[in-house]
């Protein structure tokens, strides 16, 4: 019988152990003032970006208002693996999550599947945004310029790893050739 109680109480108590907590988004977002084009400056990495015969860089977001309040996306990057650096573009969907302010989206690239995106830190002039999923296997930090000064990637950084991000493979873009101009 006591083993029965003691087995019975392990149980419970592993039922009722807290996991991981889920990241925290930040209050609200205005998708007018969060469209236009985006730079990636980091990312944890990723199949569809990183793999046997993609490699991107020079990565960029632009997101436009559409139709019953989506958003459309156009992700694009050119193609380290490839000698003449070929861009590479995906074409998407997103839709924000009733009840979220903004902030957390539903996109699909592919329908009809879907993917989560959710908005973890955003500077107060939108200059800089933290984007990741629930689960902690996709992370990018975006800036409006092709590259984010020290102390606002700090910042980015900071509320990642706040948020159970493992930074350890971070990778961190190299400014593009155009912007070095």
């Amino acid at each position: 019988m006591k083993r029965s109680l003691l087995a019975l109480l392990l149980l419970a108590g592993c039922a009722t152990a807290p996991g991981p907590q889920t990241p925290q988004t930040v209050a609200s977002v205005d998708l007018t003032r969060y469209s236009g084009r985006w730079h990636e400056v980091a990312r944890l990495p990723q199949r569809f970006q990183d793999n046997s015969s993609l490699r991107c860089e020079e990565v960029t977001a632009t997101y436009f208002p559409a139709a019953a309040g989506g958003i459309s996306v156009l992700n694009e990057c050119a193609n380290a693996l490839d000698p003449v650096r070929r861009l590479q573009s995906a074409r998407g969907t997103a839709y924000p999550v009733e009840g979220s302010n903004n902030t957390r989206l539903r996109v699909s690239f592919f329908w009809p599947f879907f993917g989560d995106y959710w908005v973890l830190g955003l500077d107060p002039d939108y200059q800089w945004a933290v984007v990741g999923t629930p689960n902690r296997q996709y992370l990018w930090i975006l800036s409006r310029t092709p590259s984010l000064p020290a102390p606002q990637m700090e910042q980015a950084l900071g509320i990642a790893r706040a948020q159970g991000f493992d930074l350890s493979r971070l990778i961190r873009s190299a400014p593009s050739a155009e912007a070095a101009r």
